[in-house]
This record gives structure tokens, sequence and C-alpha cells, in this order.
């Protein structure tokens, strides 16, 4: 078994877990886990079972502590409930607050354990949560991926306490969300400054959380979509559509994932929400607080997230590029899409992707196309008729086959939204080119003579 040792920076503690199968003379990944209010570096480490994870799939974990003393000349560096404070200015910049405490502790254990700089990565719970996702915008070079379970956006609330002492502010976003998910992923974008990169991103949320309202859930995923967007110089607002909605029920517990694709069809962001589940760690062990031993194992999904989308480095990208098969479709069929499209081997997934299409209209009238959206589908009002817009219609691929335990998400009620389009690829058989060429030289000839 590995060791869980315990460390004290500058006036913080925090703990390490080392795994027994851990060598000097290998680079080894390294997981922050940033615990919630009320919790400590043992509690959250008992709840989500990291360190038995840690042990198995051979990584190290690092558990900074906010159990902080009270310092009149630091009053940023404590909570009395042992929470982040993640809505102080001070603490949502690079090289200030907690958010340079964290990244001189990683520097400290690599002074000691040999690390892989391409695998370190953070994740919190709540308060925790919401400081992994202020680590992603102010170290992006530092961090690969990040995971916010129960966490708030970036730059959600900027509380002074000479005229907020109860921290209202922070307390209104929790309630019920930030104004401008939008204006939220734009102050990530500028904080991460030179140093900007795409970041891979995993949201665990209870449906039933009354502790954080289940909205900020949807306003993280907004939020980075819209920094990953600027990062690939996008222009205005994101586009908040998921390429693939599956769901599922484990023990107990349903849940809907949303994956999200960055500019190149690349999976970048994941959106998990669990029904019946409050604030809490989904799939975590009871002898820890917080937790609901119902439901999936974020631990498990956090990291097999991460190590999903492991960087190679430019040079190993070099070596080893990847070629991209594409199936050129030679006949386009349209039919409208069902509520639940059954997946068949002749039918094969479905994902969603924008493609520009030409809609006739019957009455020539116009739509406009929404500015911002966080639905989880694209839809149209049924009293509005289509005209020449872009459409985001689902297009099936050739790929790896869903699982059974996946299943695309249920639109909308049908009597209030226009369904969309089904796009079905199909070859053409050997002789229906032959009569379509046949057909075609036929008319040109007569073209000809007419002439």
């Amino acid at each position: 078994m590995g060791e869980f040792l315990d460390f004290v920076y500058q006036d913080f503690k925090y703990k390490l877990y080392v795994p027994g199968k851990y060598s000097s003379d290998k680079e080894s990944p390294l997981l922050v886990m940033l615990h919630g209010c009320g919790q400590n570096p043992d509690d959250f480490a008992t709840g989500t079972d990291m360190n038995t994870l840690a042990e198995k799939e051979n990584f190290l974990v690092l558990y900074p502590d906010m159990n902080h003393p009270l310092n009149p000349r630091e009053p940023a560096a404590y909570n009395p409930l042992g929470c982040w404070n993640w809505f102080l200015d001070k603490n949502q910049h690079r090289g200030e607050g907690h958010p340079k405490l964290i990244y001189e502790m990683i520097l400290e254990v690599k002074s000691t354990y040999k690390i892989d700089s391409n695998q370190v990565y953070a994740a919190g719970l709540s308060a925790g949560g919401s400081l992994a996702c202020i680590l992603g915008a102010t170290y992006p070079d530092v961090f690969n991926g990040i995971g916010i379970c129960s966490g708030l956006p970036y730059d959600a609330a900027n509380v002074f306490f000479l005229t907020d002492p109860m921290a209202e502010e922070a307390k209104k976003c929790m309630e019920k969300g930030v104004s401008d998910p939008y204006e939220c992923g734009n102050s990530a974008f500028q904080e991460m400054g030179e140093f900007k990169k795409k970041m891979r991103v995993i949201v665990f949320h209870g449906i039933c959380d009354t502790t954080v309202h289940p909205i900020n859930s949807q306003q993280v995923i907004t939020q980075w979509a819209q920094t990953n967007f600027r990062v690939e110089n996008g222009i205005g607002l994101a586009d908040i559509t998921p390429a693939r909605v599956n769901s599922n029920i484990i023990n107990g517990r349903s849940y809907t994932q949303h994956v999200y694709h960055d500019r190149d069809s690349e999976p970048l962001m994941e959106l998990w929400m669990i029904n019946q589940m409050g604030h809490t760690w989904s799939g975590g062990n009871p002898n820890g607080s917080f937790t609901d031993p119902f439901g999936p194992n974020a631990t498990e999904i956090i990291w097999n997230f991460f190590r999903k989308h492991y960087p190679q480095s430019e040079e190993k990208r070099m070596e080893t590029p990847v070629k991209k098969t594409v199936t050129v479709p030679m006949e386009l069929e349209l039919h409208p899409l069902a509520k639940s499209p059954v997946e068949s081997p002749a039918n094969p997934p479905i994902v969603q992707l924008p493609i520009n299409i030409l809609v006739p209209s019957p009455d020539n009238s116009s739509v406009q196309k929404p500015t911002r959206t966080e639905a989880e589908l694209p839809i149209e009002s049924s009293n509005q008729s289509l005209t020449e817009t872009a459409a985001v219609l689902p297009i099936p691929i050739i790929s790896s086959k869903q699982t059974p335990n996946e299943s695309s998400a249920e639109l909308p009620n049908e009597s209030s939204v226009q369904p969309p389009i089904e796009l079905t690829l199909k070859p053409l058989e050997e002789t229906q080119r032959k009569n379509f060429v046949s057909i075609l030289l036929s008319k040109l000839f007569k073209r000809k003579n007419e002439k």
C-alpha cells in the first residue's frame, strides 16, 4: 500500500498520497483534490475513495487544506467554515491568493517526486470545485484538465468584505446563478493571457442540490465553452450545443451525460446531471461527508476523463500522426427525426454537427437566429417558418457503436417545437449510377439538338 503523508507549506497544511508502485525512475501523474466546506483532506480522501483509485492507477494525489487560522494581515486566507474563498478577487488571479498557493504546493511536490507535467489535473467539490475552475483559468499551463463538482463558473462573484461582510453576493450566485456566463467565459479567457489554451472540463451536479443551484453546472459549461471558443479565435458567442447526450440508471440514480466537442469535433467537455442527488460527491463512500453512494462513480469517471484525453508532447504528436478516414456519401435522404431515434446496424450513431443549409419557406417569412442559448438541442418555435438560415442537423457518421447504456436525449414537446431533420446517407447502387448517367447524357444531347 501507499503512504498518506502530512506536509506544511508556509502556514498551510496539505496531504499527499504516494502509491506503493511509485518509482522515481518514471514520471507519474498528479491530481490536486480540493475539499468543500466543512471538510478536510482526510475526510475528502475517505469520501471520494481517490486514494484507492490512485493506488490502482499509480498516480499521486495532493490534498490542500483550507482549515487555516485567521491572520488579520491576510483575511483572504481564512474562512470560518474551512471553505476556499473562491468569491474574493485576490483568489481569482494568477500569482495571488489561493491559485498561487496551490501552484507553489505543486512545485514543492515536484521538487521531491518525479511528476509528469503533461498529467497534472485538479478536481474539487463545492467551494473546492469553484477553486478548481479558477485554477483552469489562472494556470492553464499547469493543468491539463479540471473536474468541477457542484461548483460555480469563473468570476461568478467578487465580494468586498467591507461592504459585504456576509458574502451575500456569493450566496446569491449559488442560489440563482450568474447574470451572464458568457461574460464569465470572456473573463477566464482574459485571465489566461499568454498561457491561453483549450481546457478539458468535466462537471458533476445533483439535480436536487439546494446549496449550489443546478443552473450553475450549465453555466460552468457555458463559461468554458466561451473560453475555449475564444482560445480557438472565435468571435461572438459560443454555440452551447452538446454533440451527444446519453442517459442511464446506476444504483437507482438516473443521469444524463452531455458531451461537447471543440471545433475539430473532438470531445472537450462533459456535463453529468444526477437525478435525486443533492450537494454531494456522486458514488462516494458513505464513511466520508457530503457523499452519495448511489449513482455514477464520479471518482472513476473523472480520472478516466483525464486519462482518456492525455495530451502527447509536440514531438510525440509529430512522430505518431493519426490519419482520419472520411466516408463520402453519394445519396441524401431527408426525413423527420423521431423523438427517440432507434439505432440499428444500418443506422450509425447520430452526432450533432452544425451545417449551413438552405431550407425553403412557403411564406418567405424570416426567422431570427438566437444569439445565445443553453438548450440541449437546437429547436425552432412551431409558429415560425424557416428561410435561408443556419440549421443544426443531426448527422449519422461512421463511428464506434454506442454501448447499451447510451441513449439519445428526447426532444421537447412536438406541439411547441419544429423537429430537427435527420440526414441519412446511403450509397447509390451500381445500376442507379448507370441510369443516372444515361438520363443526364440524353438530356444534354436533347438540349444541344434543340439549339
